[in-house]
């Protein structure tokens, strides 16, 4: 469903500024040509992310970070969630990857994949509209490179009333814009692993008010776990050009991204010891920390595409995300008003595999499981193609995911003004602005199952299996061409065609009057809901099961009978409206020049998506929701904090209290660690303590984040068990650390990373062991403008559980998880010039 929304024509005559964004052009620092390697104090810039207009945080009444273009070099990942972990407050679970991560704040639960209450920018406008898309979360189509100047995030406060859908918070990446002439070359590859990448960045003033900066990177090769093919390959490239006036600017701006990486997902392990003292081991010929599930010889299968014909799905494209994206802003002074416009339109498209074990067990349990008693067992492919199987090595049966991202195509468009007035002996801030946008969700999904074995090493081989009687009950591996394991068919097996227009006025005052400011904002969201769903699921005649001679050789076998296809003919509408009011009011009082203090309270809303219109909530005739209360969700937080900034010294602390409601579906796992999904209908609280500080004395400097959570269920309406448990996998207490020391031409320093335990899974029963992270990072500048790297993640190897499929240790000592990377070394080599 393409529809460019027709008051996109007329907006782009106006121009625009974002939801987030700098009150002076020049806040986001940059130096292309500088390493930006040297210790300094605490610079005092403008935080412009979720408020009204770029002050000083200790002039603000909100919690925020920012990690500078500096810092972003030495943190040793890559990913955008990656280098969440190090934001105080955040909860990121990642593997280093893009699009396969689970984020989250203060708490708020993290029942899917994707950032639900968290809405991830770039240059200030979101990336995607809703951040918890299933198979297309945000960070799959945004980058982290050269080209980036700072991350700056905002956590509750005014980020429920300046942008859309972010209740939580905001985490904006923004980009450099060429205010200094230089520029960036750097080269990297891994060290024991196959990972090459090159990036590169030039900006520069160009006379008469203009400027522009460029940059980009491309990577390819296997990547720093074992899976036989170079999973990571692409790259993107970013330009901007700005025309500065005496009274304001005009900026236009372009990307395109094609990039696919590995899916380093679920993998099977060894579950043993106690649930409160959980032993993880390798399965033989594996190492969790260094394989993943993907396989060349598993990659490819027969399946078919949303018009139902036979077509072949390769897993080898991983995660791939594509972003064309043009924007146009602008800011000027008017009859003293500041008056910004921001536009962007994001051509978004891609493709999400994955390939995760079901059932793991020991050859003769999966022969008589699926194939009944005397069933046999032989590989279907790789080096050992036609070998039967009559020992007791373990196998796997196996969930393949193909999502087709055909179009997520969003558009944006911000509009607002501001202005200063003289009131007494005080200056009052009032803003107003008109938020319009419009998102599509055009994609199609298809699942297959499939048997393999687990020889690891990226060598995973596809495993056939034959009845008693001879009866091939598979076909190149696959067992059925759907769900098929337990669970019906044509479940899952899904077409959605989307469209979402969302428009919000929203407006804010603030007063400052001395040492003191009050400030309150309001935001109104309504958004309509059109499209159509194609899927078995909702019933009514639809059929979604057949029989398909998908390999074209004449005969149509026991796996080819079950065949998950859409129902063409009969979709389900999907029509309806919501709307929503947001707000949020805080004051900050500046008790003295390097010390505040502030308080705020909060409520925002957020809209839900595609993961809404499950059968049974939906009416397929008239689209309508069959409870309007699931359109959207309510988040209500609470803070209060003190802020201080002395020469080199700077510690913010703040205490918080959050809620929500969620109405969802979450991939979660039984005792026996078998996949189960659950429906979720309860409220959360969660309170706590964040933490930030930063020291700097002569050479050396030491950055500190912590954060101590206490999160329950207060009342989950499906399983009333669960009241007052934790949420699963919210910790009670994080932490990151970044000491480093300047030696002449050498910095040392290391990044820590480190959690507490936290539970499996909702039913607090098994627990997810804590870890200590140590990334230790060099930089040597041999001679001016050079400078060498070497960055070692996780330089002790350690085990760090992101996940647990599984709710207590199972009985047969099998089940999946998955974890961040074993030691990974990266070597540079930086120019600027």
């Amino acid at each position: 469903m393409r529809k460019f929304p027709l008051y996109v024509a007329t907006l782009l005559a106006t121009t625009m500024h974002q939801t987030a964004w700098a009150a002076d052009e020049a806040a986001a620092p940059e130096s292309a040509a500088a390493d930006a390697t040297e210790t300094a104090a605490p610079a005092r810039k403008a935080f412009s992310t979720g408020v009204a207009k770029g002050r000083d945080l200790l002039d603000t009444a909100i919690s925020a970070s920012v990690i500078d273009e500096a810092d972003l070099a030495k943190l040793s990942v890559s990913s955008v969630a990656g280098i969440m972990q190090n934001i105080p407050g955040i909860r990121a679970e990642t593997s280093d990857v893009d699009g396969f991560s689970a984020i989250t704040v203060r708490g708020l639960p993290l029942a899917a994949d994707g950032s639900k209450f968290l809405q991830l920018q770039e240059d200030g406008l979101p990336v995607m509209e809703f951040g918890d898309v299933h198979f297309a979360s945000a960070d799959l189509f945004l980058r982290a490179d050269l080209t980036l100047s700072q991350v700056q995030a905002i956590r509750g406060g005014s980020a429920s009333t300046f942008a859309s859908n972010s209740p939580g918070g905001v985490v904006n990446f923004i980009s450099r814009t060429g205010e200094t002439a230089g520029g960036l070359v750097q080269v990297s590859s891994g060290i024991g692993h196959d990972l090459k990448r090159i990036d590169f960045a030039y900006g520069s003033p160009l006379g008469d008010g203009w400027r522009f900066h460029v940059g980009g990177f491309y990577r390819q090769g296997e990547g720093p776990r074992r899976i036989g093919f170079d999973g990571f390959r692409g790259g993107q490239i970013k330009g901007n050009v700005t025309k500065q006036f005496a009274d304001g600017y005009i900026r236009v701006y372009a990307k395109y991204m094609d990039d696919r990486q590995p899916n380093y997902s679920l993998f099977p392990i060894a579950l043993t010891g106690t649930n409160d003292s959980p032993k993880v081991s390798d399965l033989p010929g594996n190492d969790i920390r260094r394989d993943a599930y993907e396989s060349p010889l598993t990659a490819q299968y027969l399946g078919v595409d949303q018009n139902n014909n036979p077509t072949t799905f390769d897993g080898r494209n991983g995660l791939r995300g594509i972003n064309r994206s043009i924007g146009l802003e602008a800011q000027f002074d008017v009859a003293g008003f500041t008056v910004s416009n921001r536009f962007r339109f994001s051509d978004i498209s891609g493709e999400y595999n994955e390939a995760i074990s079901m059932v793991t067990a020991p050859a003769p349990v999966i022969a008589g499981l699926f194939g009944g008693p005397g069933a046999t067992l032989a590989y279907a492919g790789g080096p050992s193609t036609g070998q039967a199987i009559n020992d007791g090595r373990v196998l796997a049966t196996s969930i393949r995911v193909n999502a087709r991202l055909n179009q997520l195509d969003n558009v944006t468009n911000d509009l607002r003004a501001s202005r200063v007035w003289a009131v007494g002996d005080g200056k009052l801030t009032t803003t107003a602005g008109l938020y319009n946008a419009a998102q599509s969700i055009d994609m199609y999904w298809n699942f297959a199952n499939s048997i393999n074995d687990l020889a690891g090493g990226g060598r995973n081989a596809p495993v056939n299996l034959t009845s008693a009687g001879g009866v091939p009950l598979t076909s190149a591996g696959v067992y059925a061409y759907g769900f098929g394991f337990a669970i019906p068919l044509p479940t899952y097996h899904t077409r959605y065609d989307l469209q979402y227009n969302i428009l919000a006025p929203y407006g804010s005052v603030n007063y400052q009057i001395g040492k003191l400011a009050v400030g309150a904002s309001i935001r109104w969201d309504r958004g309509s809901v059109s499209g159509n769903v194609l899927s078995a699921s909702y019933g009514g005649g639809r059929g979604g099961e057949t029989a398909i001679d998908l390999n074209r050789d004449g005969t149509v076998s026991v796996a080819e009978t079950k065949v998950a296809i859409l129902p063409l003919g009969q979709p389900a509408n999907v029509d309806y409206d919501y709307d929503y009011v947001s707000y949020s009011a805080g004051v900050n009082y500046r008790i003295a020049e390097p010390l505040s203090v502030f308080a705020r309270y909060s409520r925002g809303g957020r809209a839900n998506a595609e993961r809404i219109l499950e059968a049974g909530s939906l009416n397929p005739a008239t689209g309508a929701l069959a409870d309007p209360s699931t359109a959207f969700g309510i988040v209500k937080q609470a803070e209060a904090g003190l802020k201080f900034r002395k020469d080199g010294l700077t510690a913010y602390i703040t205490g918080f209290w959050a809620s929500t409601g969620e109405r969802n579906f979450q991939v979660g796992a039984d005792a026996n660690g078998q996949v189960v999904v659950i429906e979720v209908n309860r409220t959360y609280s969660a309170k706590g303590v964040e933490f930030e500080g930063e020291l700097r004395e002569g050479p050396f400097a030491l950055t500190l984040g912590a954060t101590w959570t206490n999160a329950h269920i207060d009342k989950d309406r499906s399983d009333p068990t669960l009241n007052g448990n934790r949420p699963r996998h919210i910790p009670t207490f994080s932490f990151q650390a970044r000491p480093q020391v300047e030696l002449g031409q050498f910095t040392l320093g290391t990044v820590l990373n480190g959690t507490t335990s936290s539970f499996a899974q909702d039913s607090n029963i098994l627990k997810q062991p804590g870890y200590v992270l140590v990334s230790p990072f060099l930089q040597y500048r041999p001679a001016e403008r050079v400078t060498v790297g070497v960055n070692a993640f996780n330089v002790f190897d350690k085990l760090a559980i992101v996940q647990l499929a599984s709710a207590a240790v199972p009985a047969g000592g099998l089940t999946n998880a998955q974890v961040m990377n074993g030691r990974t070394v990266t070597a540079s080599l930086r120019y600027s010039f």
